[in-house]
């Protein structure tokens, strides 16, 4: 039986790195419970391509 539940999986992508104009994305998948975050997310995560630590927002 599957778990029932409001948590859903997010795919977060970095806000600098659209300005920057390197090449490729910086992208993480994270879970947020929907009941209690109805809102989008922010979490400062690690950007590879750039080599610091950027503010990365939901989409979708």
């Amino acid at each position: 039986m599957a778990k029932k539940g409001n948590r859903v999986q997010v795919i977060m992508e970095c806000t600098e790195h659209k300005t920057s104009g390197m090449p490729g994305t910086s992208r993480y998948i994270s879970t947020k419970n929907k009941k209690n975050t109805p809102e989008r997310l922010e979490l400062k995560k690690y950007n590879p391509i750039l080599k610091k630590v950027t503010v990365h927002k939901e989409i979708k």
